[in-house]
């Protein structure tokens, strides 16, 4: 392949082109600029099987089709996320598209805060052939270098978009959509909610739970039956939710 670069190493933080990759680091520049940073070789492998890096940033020379910037060690770690960085970061392009797509099953996440959480249902979400995740506009930024790590590249291969809820859920049901909040008042377990065609599980807000407003557009509300324990983990739910609904007992 063609090499790519300029291969006199940046050694320091206040070269321009780092100055910028730097402030990719906040969400506000993230936005304003529609970039964002990952961090280390899985991460970069998946994106650019996703066709979405811009540019790569490596310690070492390598053979790429696209640029390359190298930069040293110490300018690396100013870049990167963790104590310990890896030898290669790559700038990517933010998805920008909000568009509902057509499908049968949705994942809806209603102000979730914990990347872990979102990370971990995003993945899963993936696993049971979920055809987009929508979050809403107050979940955490999906760019958070914290839940880019918990999602392992799995955003690179499912649609995930942020749309107002109060906006997409009257949406989904013209479409044929099967709208499932979860919460435990006013909630029947789900074993007794049949399967259908088109269906959408929203999931709530780690310590408030849904919101009101989202619980009342819901064709139903479930629960999942649990002993000894007062509540399962949202990630946790959200996931037997999916398997459950994807049409396995």
């Amino acid at each position: 392949r063609e090499i790519k670069g300029d291969w006199n190493m940046i050694t320091s933080t206040t070269n321009n082109t780092i100055k910028m990759l730097i402030k990719l680091k906040q969400k506000k520049y993230r936005d304003e600029l529609g970039y964002y940073l990952i961090e280390g070789e899985h991460l970069v492998a998946e994106a650019l099987k996703a066709d979405q890096v811009e540019c790569l940033i490596s310690t070492k020379p390598i053979s790429s089709n696209l640029s390359v910037i190298l930069v040293s060690e110490e300018v690396m770690a100013k870049l990167a996320f963790t104590k310990s960085p890896q030898t290669i970061m790559a700038k990517c392009v933010i998805n920008k598209n909000k568009e509902l797509i057509r499908g049968e099953r949705y994942l809806i996440l209603d102000d979730l805060q914990d990347p872990g959480n979102i990370g971990t249902l995003i993945r899963t979400a993936l696993a049971f052939s979920i055809d987009q995740v929508i979050l809403s506009n107050r979940c955490v930024d999906l760019y958070n270098d914290k839940l880019l790590r918990s999602m392992q590249g799995a955003n690179f291969h499912i649609n995930c978009i942020y749309s107002d809820l109060n906006k997409v859920i009257p949406v989904l049901k013209e479409n044929g959509v099967f709208i499932i909040g979860s919460a435990l008042e006013n909630g029947i377990d789900i074993k007794k909610i049949p399967i259908n065609e088109k269906m959408a599980y929203v999931v709530g807000n780690e310590g408030n739970g849904m919101n009101a407003e989202i619980l009342a557009k819901c064709d139903q509300i479930g629960y999942i039956p649990i002993k000894t324990i007062e509540s399962l983990n949202v990630a946790i739910a959200g996931s037997i939710m999916m398997y459950y609904f994807n049409g396995n007992d």
